[in-house]
């Protein structure tokens, strides 16, 4: 534990002289509208930071960012030659893709370049589900073994990590549950008893922009981000009761 605080203190105090107005790298920034990635170039944009926004191809939400000021480039997460020619230049990097078959591949190239180009912070999208895992405790998901694995990784770099663990995201939970509402006046989802906080995406945005544009305090900590009530699924369906105006189960 003392070495690890150390090495958070030492962390601290190299970005604390490194740090400047330099370039924010956000990765997968041409997510649809609302998106953690797209809402956060648009706040650091907004408070005046230069911002390096990689896409997977050019588009008309590539050109929409560069319309908005980001500075527009094209790559690959899993290809470490694109992976450094965006990085480099980048004080700071926010590190988010959406779980698959390569997104522990992606975090380690993401890791290995992050080192070389001397990046001072790196804020990392994880999930919630980590905060209950271990070794001795893990998952049959094995999406969400990569997200810890993943961490594992980050935390075995020596970088200078900011980790978000979101709950489910209050987007994907209400577009997951609106086909039987809307037809059934039922929540079908297979949470069983199981309760759950889904969180706005656009909070989840104002925590990363917030981490990024002043790293320094925030760096080797966990942040666990949820909605502002855990419930069953009975108790959304009130909810839903009340906001509707009719009766849903």
């Amino acid at each position: 534990m003392k070495r690890s605080t150390r090495a958070v203190t030492s962390w601290r105090a190299q970005v604390k002289c490194l740090v400047d107005d330099g370039l924010i790298l956000v990765t997968g920034a041409a997510g649809q509208l609302g998106s953690v990635e797209r809402t956060v170039t648009g706040l650091l944009l907004d408070r005046g930071f230069r911002v390096r926004a990689m896409v997977r191809r050019e588009d008309e939400r590539a050109v929409s960012l560069r319309a908005a000021g980001a500075q527009v480039v094209v790559g690959d997460l899993l290809e470490p030659g694109d992976v450094y020619r965006v990085v480099r230049g980048c004080g700071r990097v926010y590190f988010g893709m959406s779980v698959s078959a390569g997104y522990l591949e992606a975090t380690v190239t993401m890791a290995a370049v992050a080192r070389e180009a001397g990046v001072n912070a790196l804020v990392n999208m994880s999930q919630m589900t980590v905060s209950e895992m271990s070794i001795q405790n893990t998952t049959p998901s094995h999406h969400q073994r990569q997200h810890w694995l993943s961490e594992q990784a980050l935390a075995w770099s020596g970088l200078p990590v900011v980790t978000i663990r979101p709950t489910m995201f209050l987007e994907s939970f209400l577009q997951l549950a609106a086909p039987s509402v809307r037809n059934r006046d039922r929540i079908e989802l297979p949470f069983g008893r199981g309760k759950t906080s889904p969180v706005s995406a656009a909070d989840v945005a104002q925590v990363v922009a917030a981490a990024l544009a002043d790293p320094v305090p925030h760096l080797g900590r966990i942040y666990e981000l949820t909605g502002p009530q855990s419930q069953d699924l009975d108790g959304i369906a009130r909810e839903f009761s009340d906001a509707l105006n009719r009766e849903v189960t």
